[in-house]
């Protein structure tokens, strides 16, 4: 059982730990609308990967096989709605800039509630199939020791999504400091464009 706990938070931390787009996307959604925001959307992405994990363990193997014809249309798929949702902070972030009311961070993620955070970083992470890919690699390269009877699959499961949820909160603490730190109008809109861009260059990598 330990054995399989500490498999699950190392897939866990695995998964979670290489920030890409998401992880730069929920940095910026937190430093703009605060921790409680952040908060719900960290616990999206962790429930994403806590989905995939317990596919992963309830028969990976052979679900790869399905979702390799789609992986690019999913890629793709991803990728646009990320760039969308970057464009679209970017361009409110400036013209609320050019309104005088920055400071105020009326910058159009303010209406974004913790429930609402949650379901759309939710949607965004599911779209990554690789994710199921890679904890299903990972259990079938541990072969006789990967987590065989539902006690060990469940705390494998558990184990990844505390893994992923402590890392992905970690990222939103990190947002809201940044929000503390540039909390002037100049620094609030270079910190919205300068997240937009990397953002978007992180999104086009998923499908260059």
């Amino acid at each position: 059982m330990i054995a399989a706990a500490v498999a699950g938070l190392l897939a866990g931390y695995g998964i979670a730990i290489p920030v890409g787009a998401v992880g730069a996307y929920l940095v910026a959604v937190t430093a703009r609308t605060g921790w409680r925001t952040g908060a719900g959307a960290a616990l999206g992405v962790a429930t994403a990967d806590g989905v995939y994990a317990l596919l992963a363990v309830a028969g990976g193997s052979a679900l790869v096989p399905l979702l390799t014809p789609v992986l690019t249309p999913l890629r793709w798929v991803s990728a646009v709605v990320l760039v969308a949702l970057a464009v679209r902070a970017a361009v409110l972030a400036v013209r609320t800039y050019r309104a005088g009311s920055l400071a105020s961070r009326d910058d159009g993620t303010t209406t974004l509630t913790p429930a609402r955070a949650y379901v759309t970083f939710l949607g965004i992470t599911l779209l990554n199939p690789m994710t199921v890919i890679y904890f299903a690699a990972l259990i079938l390269a541990t072969g006789p020791d990967a987590p065989a009877t539902l006690a060990e699959r469940t705390v494998f499961v558990l184990a990844a999504l505390l893994a992923s949820a402590s890392w992905q909160l970690l990222l939103t603490t990190g947002g809201s400091l940044l929000a503390r730190t540039l909390t002037g109008p100049r620094g609030r809109l270079t910190t919205a464009l300068a997240s937009s861009t990397l953002i978007t260059v992180l999104a086009v990598g998923l499908v260059v």
